[in-house]
């Protein structure tokens, strides 16, 4: 059936193309708006996402989606999601019980971004918080600020009523920080670039024996949704680099980097290997990838790429020349496709929709491993 259109209709909507028409050219072929209520509610994250519950009936994914379709603001469900990986000692890459830096004190970052709002804040090295990402949710909500670090990280949070503790160490962090630093001796390396690599090689050790998930020796749970209305958010969550130089940040609480949202195309996050990813701001790379068109595992694919292209130095190569390490990112566009790629083959990544929470294979850029 057509509906009739009245001279005021026709007029309004003649005004408006005449205008589009005068308009220079990038902005005369502006990009198509999306019309509220066509996405497809998801939440997707690192594979930790489907596994911690901390004593509760849900992951973090299916909180969050429980709670987005629900009503609540997108960042407030995805934040009740990490919250829960945050607060369970037994995932040590996140939160309270997180692995240790070198001295072993718990540090920790985290970083939010609301799409919808335009907003984003952060924190880093922040001690004694075993909710970071809410810190870095009041960072976002209360100050002009996007990153609070260190000790003043840990000052605001207090002056914002968190719960500030001496120590993040459970039994189990702090039994595998003393085992890392029986392994090292720091008395027996008097050349720093030997005790460095000596400290990583312990590291990557203990990985081996099993002690630490390979996941958890970089740590981090990334978290990513969109609503029914179109509205996307994301958070970061992590403990950092296992056994790190005390003060080290990584890509974590970087915009652009562990993290980047941008509400018109979709959002992207990362674990693995930090600071590769901060050389290339990969996240923001990504995200604008989807806005040239893009799938998500299409435009993961090609910030993978840009990493190894950028990834010269030799020690961070193996035999066969492409990068020793992991790093892996979780990427979810306007219409809520999304993708998981890693630069080598394992590994999953969380999902929930309306068919409920489950482990997706993440898509591999290269052959064989790591360590090949």
């Amino acid at each position: 059936m057509s509906i009739p259109i009245t001279r005021r209709d026709f007029m309004r909507t003649g005004a408006a193309a005449g205008v589009a028409a005068a308009l220079p050219g990038p902005l005369a072929a502006a990009p198509a708006v999306v019309v509220r209520g066509q996405a497809r509610p998801v939440v997707i994250a690192s594979g930790n996402g489907n596994q911690f519950r901390n004593g509760g009936p849900m992951a973090a994914v299916e909180t969050a989606f429980t709670r987005m379709v629900a009503g609540a603001d997108v960042l407030d469900a995805i934040l009740a999601g990490v919250n829960l990986n945050e607060l369970d000692p037994e995932d040590a890459s996140v939160g309270y019980g997180g692995l240790p830096n070198a001295e072993g004190v718990v540090t920790l970052d985290a970083s939010v971004m609301h799409g919808p709002r335009r907003r984003a804040g952060a924190v880093a090295a922040l001690e004694g918080v075993r909710t970071p990402s809410l810190v870095a949710q009041a960072v976002m909500d209360h100050t002009d600020h996007h990153l609070i670090v260190g000790q003043d990280a840990q000052r605001f949070a207090r002056q914002m009523g968190f719960t500030v503790e001496d120590d993040l160490n459970t039994p189990l962090s702090r039994r595998l920080w003393l085992d890392w630093k029986r392994r090292t001796d720091p008395a027996r390396y008097l050349d720093p670039e030997r005790r460095a690599r000596a400290g990583h090689e312990a590291g990557l050790q203990m990985v081996a024996e099993g002690l630490i998930d390979p996941d958890h020796y970089y740590g981090t749970i990334n978290c990513n949704a969109i609503n029914a209305a179109g509205d996307v958010c994301g958070a970061t969550t992590t403990s950092g680099l296992a056994w790190k130089i005390p003060g080290r940040v990584g890509d974590s609480p970087v915009l652009g980097a562990g993290l980047y949202v941008e509400n018109a195309v979709g959002a992207a996050g990362s674990t693995g290997r930090g600071e590769a990813n901060l050389y290339n701001l990969t996240s923001y790379l990504i995200v604008e990838n989807l806005r040239r068109g893009m799938s998500p595992k299409d435009a993961g694919m090609e910030g993978l790429r840009r990493i190894v292209q950028n990834t010269v130095e030799r020690r961070l190569l193996n035999a066969r020349g492409t990068p020793n390490f992991g790093i892996q990112f979780y990427v979810l566009n306007k219409r809520g496709e999304h993708a998981s790629v890693t630069l080598y083959p394992g590994g999953t990544y969380a999902v929930c929709d309306e068919g409920g929470p489950r482990d997706v294979p993440m898509e591999p850029l290269l052959q064989g491993s790591a360590e090949d």
